[in-house]
């Protein structure tokens, strides 16, 4: 009888101690978190840079009050991106120390600039501090196809690639060399 009892308490609190332990997970993300690097081709492990960001979506809201003209962007969704350089570059013309740093923009209608920031862990540009941006360069806009999410990407260019940044029509490049 003693064996029964105990067997049955074992029983009830295996039950309700499963149901109390579970772990709840929340949705799908609205703006998920992606990489890009160079090179792209997954079967090269020794990457020169590697960014990770947020891929916001226009859900038919405007480009231009998701990124203002003139004010500091945290060039995607949530948390700064982050962009890790293995090895020195020249990026947008400008010397730039292997490391990583945060990736801020400032969306004009001709140009963006770029921002290489030295405050890593930063949610959006909220505490943006101009003292900290270790370069600033500028990126030319051209146009494209329409994405609906905003999405990072490098192209082959002789001695390196172009980062480039997409959303909407805007098109927005930075050369990488090394």
């Amino acid at each position: 009888m003693k064996k029964l009892v105990t067997l049955a308490l074992f029983v009830f609190a295996l039950v309700f101690t499963t149901n109390t332990s579970a772990q709840k997970f929340s949705g799908m993300d609205k703006s998920p978190s992606d990489m890009a690097s160079y090179p792209s081709d997954y079967k090269i492990s020794e990457k020169v840079v590697r960014i990770s960001y947020g891929r916001p979506q226009l859900n038919g809201r405007s480009l231009t009050n998701l990124a203002p003209a003139g004010e500091v962007w945290r060039t995607g969704a949530n948390e700064a991106p982050e962009i890790t350089f293995y090895k020195d570059v020249t990026f947008g013309g400008k010397e730039v120390k292997a490391g990583t740093y945060a990736l801020l923009t400032i969306p004009g209608e001709k140009e963006w600039t770029v921002i290489l920031h030295s405050q890593l862990n930063q949610w959006g540009s909220y505490f943006y501090k101009e003292a900290s941006d270790i370069v600033r360069v500028m990126g030319r806009t051209s146009s494209g196809d329409s994405l609906e999410e905003f999405s990072i990407a490098f192209k082959d260019v002789d001695g390196g690639a172009h980062m480039v940044m997409g959303w909407d029509t805007v098109r927005v490049a930075v050369p990488v060399m090394w």
